[in-house]
């Protein structure tokens, strides 16, 4: 089953082909997405990843270094209405 996972505390310099890579080695990503700052376009220092075998990937990404910086990969959740 597709699930969509958050991904947390990605270096600025990280690109979506580069979260590609990265989970593609756990099932087949769907998609990867960076979000960036309307204004800036910069890097928000977070993204979403939607796959197939999402646990296999948190359970194996999750609180490990990536470009220097130690990631944090769980089930994304519905955003709220604010």
């Amino acid at each position: 089953m597709m699930k969509k996972l958050y991904v947390g505390n990605l270096p600025w310099k990280a690109t979506e082909e580069d979260l590609t890579n990265l989970f593609s080695e756990y099932g087949e990503v769907t998609s990867a997405r960076i979000i960036t700052d309307r204004e800036t376009g910069r890097s928000r220092g977070f993204g979403f990843v939607e796959m197939e075998n999402a646990e296999e990937a948190i359970n194996n990404l999750n609180e490990t270094d990536f470009m220097g910086r130690t990631l944090r990969v769980n089930e994304a959740r519905e955003r709220r209405n604010r």
